[in-house]
């Protein structure tokens, strides 16, 4: 399978004007759609009069796909090329065989981690999971410079299968924060005004089982920020509706008001909104070192994953288990675990609540929920 490296034409950057750059690809596209055709030589320049075009055009090339995904994509990228380079392969136009040897190269371990200043270390071998979203992250890629990749090609689909086959473990899922877990965490905060703001987000992402995107995403009203995810109305006397952005579309979370003010998502973000003074806008959003003053940026969605894990260590969850375990345990996602594991109510209504397409994912989240109840060894008569 693997092709000899003398036979096998060295890097060419001219093959690609930006073969290591960030998503390079999207700008060039876009400006071939506004440039006209020459009769012969280079390519000119885009008229002034499609230059406001063009630069609306790339901005909405870039809004395709979120930020996340575009980092994560030019990273896979990167990666793969400066792979490339070391071996002497070429990574344009894709080989199916050059393709299988770095997945297995990746599943091994034998990839060369230059960010150790080692040049004959080897990183360490990445999981099935990782190496299936590489694969994503470089179809995408090829796909992107007008060179598809074949990923059911044998020499691809054979190696990941093996490596599916010898590596392949069960998912390491985050703990599920229940009920009391969430009352517990928002016990542990203040009744300042940081504490105002991180209590309604743990209640609004428990209740609505959102995602850390999704919560930090949230504008105070309708059409308000360009980047929001979504937004909120409040219903005094009922609850919240959250209106959200997903991948397949619009959907709306109804969240309602709780049995007690300590612990109802609705008072407390009605509280925060309040004291915050935040009329328009993002949300949840930073606080300034005086705890008084508030921020008009957007909160970062990882400081949803720092607060769930900082809440649920000094309430004691999992204190069985040693420190370093437990703080591995926990992440924004445990919040919409939790409510999935929590209500026992019909599985319809908390897939609706999830976004989910199919009742088996809504399952795969609800870790606790049903454990144990079925005992089949008494209903067998042991």
């Amino acid at each position: 399978m693997a092709e000899s490296p003398e036979n096998t034409p060295k890097i060419d950057d001219s093959a690609s004007d930006h073969p290591e750059g960030d998503l390079p690809d999207i700008v060039d596209l876009v400006m071939e759609m506004g440039a006209l055709p020459p009769a012969s030589g280079p390519t000119p320049r885009v008229p002034a009069r499609l230059e406001a075009l063009v630069a609306t055009a790339t901005s909405y090339a870039k809004a395709a796909s979120s930020d996340n995904t575009q980092n994560a994509y030019a990273k896979d990228w990167r990666h793969f090329t400066s792979w490339c380079r070391r071996e002497g392969f070429n990574p344009l136009p894709p080989s199916s065989q050059v393709i299988g040897l770095y997945i297995g190269a990746c599943a091994s371990g034998s990839v060369i981690d230059t960010a150790a200043g080692d040049p004959k270390r080897g990183a360490p071998a990445l999981s099935v999971a990782t190496i299936e979203r590489r694969l994503s992250g470089l179809a995408w890629n090829f796909t992107q410079r007008g060179v598809p990749m074949d990923r059911a090609d044998r020499h691809i689909a054979t190696v990941l299968a093996g490596i599916r086959r010898k590596h392949a473990k069960p998912p390491r899922q985050k703990e599920a924060v229940l009920g009391d877990d969430i009352k517990a965490m928002v016990a542990t905060l203040s009744h300042d005004l940081r504490g105002l703001r991180d209590r309604a987000i743990l209640l609004l992402g428990f209740a609505g089982g959102l995602r850390r995107s999704e919560i930090v995403g949230l504008d105070v009203v309708r059409d308000d920020h360009s980047d929001g995810a979504g937004w909120i109305e409040i219903f005094p006397d009922q609850g919240v509706l959250v209106t959200l952005r997903g991948k397949t579309g619009w959907r709306e979370v109804e969240v309602g008001r709780g049995a007690s003010d300590q612990t109802c998502p609705v008072a407390a973000l009605e509280s925060w909104i309040r004291f915050g003074r935040i009329a328009k806008g993002p949300l949840f959003r930073r606080i300034f070192k005086d705890n008084k003053t508030v921020d008009v940026e957007r909160l970062s969605d990882k400081h949803v994953a720092r607060l769930v894990k900082q809440t649920a260590l000094a309430a004691g969850i999992r204190s069985d288990l040693p420190e370093g375990e437990r703080a591995l345990l926990f992440s924004g996602h445990s919040l919409r675990a939790g409510l999935a594991s929590s209500a026992d109510i019909g599985e319809r209504y908390v897939q609706k609540q999830l976004g989910h397409a199919s009742p088996e994912m809504t399952r795969k989240y609800q870790r606790r929920r049903d454990r144990f109840r079925t005992n089949l060894t008494k209903a067998s008569g042991l």
